[in-house]
């Protein structure tokens, strides 16, 4: 074997096993990881070495293309990790720094949330006071253009190209629907603040709030979202529509600290894992910020992660009744490793169970009250429809007639009961 080879294999050993501890202080139901001396390094077996090193000699040598090393080295890691699960994933320093801004609750750009269109990226409405929003950015418009750079559906390269320092100006050309020609907006960015959660007045004594992911941020605004409806419903609040659809998760400790919002005593979530430190319980601590008012919680195919720990918890625990479509059933745990040359790792490290000891991986949670109509979900901040969130989204009305009829919920939780601390299988 060739010394180009050998140095090869020993660059690619490095790259794979030489990874710093996590110095990170939010991951995605991820959790946080505390810092750590550097992982001792693997042995790598020589034949498996060998085969590696054939492989990268044909392509550096045959493929129809000249490929570059490093590129070659980082889809081979991206490859390896890929393959593990869905939820590992190498990330280079771009993807990184992404994440990382996605559980702070504030970060640079032009306040839009985004998801992916039809060969474009959709805007899912501007942030309220926002640069896009003073723009007259709308919930429904496509960006198909960045700086006079096609989009197409590239939603993280769009994501990461409308970012940038404070002060900085981008170029969107924007397709509006029932205009014929693209619009173009120039914005200035400005460090947005992102809140996760937002709260109305259903009907006089009942609240809805919605949490749409787990940052940094959500524990606290869900207090004061809280807060301000049990203000806004004088002299007694009756009860609250809780709605986790289509929420992904996010930050583990925020959905922990979520949960334990309604909670009095018992388990929250538990996990196992190899390590000492993917093994953990957490428990809810005294105090109710309802003060036991009946509680419903709105799921579908979208809650996935920290808001199925959420869920879960809530039901296994009888405090509330769920209402919706089967949750998605991520039962893992990832935690983000940064890497010695940059980049990191977002390796699964843990299952999790909820309070019964059951684990939801693949499975999902299904409701205490199964919807079979569409799972869309209103905009409870629409100021073109002018009608009640409750009239305009079924399954919220579900859950409002679900509160009124108290005697109907009393039953579904006295019939679930207190869950049972059950060992971790």
């Amino acid at each position: 074997m060739s010394s180009r080879s050998r140095t090869l294999i020993a660059l690619f050993a490095g790259a794979i096993f030489g990874f710093c501890g996590a110095l990170t202080s939010g991951v995605l139901a991820e959790r946080s990881s505390e810092p750590s001396h550097a992982a001792p390094r693997a042995t790598l077996p020589w034949e498996e070495a060998s085969l590696f090193a054939e492989v990268y000699e044909r392509i550096k040598r045959d493929y129809v293309e000249d490929v570059d090393d490093h590129q070659l080295m980082e889809r081979a890691v991206r490859g390896m990790v890929a393959a593990l699960d869905p939820h590992s994933a190498y990330l280079d320093s771009e993807e990184f720094e992404e994440i990382r801004l996605s559980t702070m609750g504030s970060y640079p750009g032009v306040g839009i949330e985004v998801a992916p269109g039809d060969g474009a990226v959709k805007v899912l409405h501007p942030i309220e006071g926002s640069p896009a929003e003073r723009a007259g950015l709308r919930s429904g418009d496509e960006i198909v253009g960045i700086d006079g750079a096609d989009v197409g559906g590239d939603l993280a390269g769009a994501t990461a190209r409308m970012r940038g320092a404070p002060g900085s100006t981008v170029r969107l050309s924007i397709r509006r629907k029932g205009s014929a020609a693209l619009l173009e907006f120039t914005l200035r960015r400005t460090q947005v603040e992102v809140s996760s959660v937002s709260a109305t007045t259903l009907e006089p004594g009942y609240g809805y709030l919605r949490i749409t992911s787990f940052t940094e941020t959500t524990a606290d605004d869900v207090n004061h979202a809280i807060l301000r409806l049990k203000s806004d419903n004088k002299p007694g609040f009756k009860g609250l529509v809780l709605d986790l659809r289509d929420n992904p998760g996010g930050v583990l400790e925020a959905g922990v600290a979520v949960a334990d919002d309604f909670l009095e005593r018992g388990v929250i979530v538990s996990a196992d894992g190899r390590t000492a430190e993917a093994r953990f319980e957490m428990d809810a601590t005294p105090g109710d910020l309802l003060n036991g008012a009946p509680l419903v919680v709105l799921v579908n195919g979208g809650t996935a992660s920290a808001s199925e720990i959420v869920a879960g918890a809530l039901k296994d625990h009888g405090r509330a009744v769920l209402i919706g479509r089967k949750t998605y059933g991520k039962g893992s745990v990832q935690t983000v490793m940064p890497l010695a040359r940059g980049g990191a790792l977002k390796l699964t490290t843990s299952r999790y169970f909820t309070p019964s000891g059951a684990s939801i991986q693949g499975i999902g949670i299904i409701p205490d009250i199964v919807e079979s109509g569409p799972a869309e979900v209103a905009d409870a901040d629409s100021g073109a429809v002018r009608r009640p969130l409750a009239a305009r989204d079924p399954d919220v009305h579900t859950g409002l007639a679900t509160l009124k009829s108290h005697a109907l919920l009393s039953a579904r939780i006295a019939h679930g009961g207190r869950a049972a601390r059950d060992p971790i299988p």
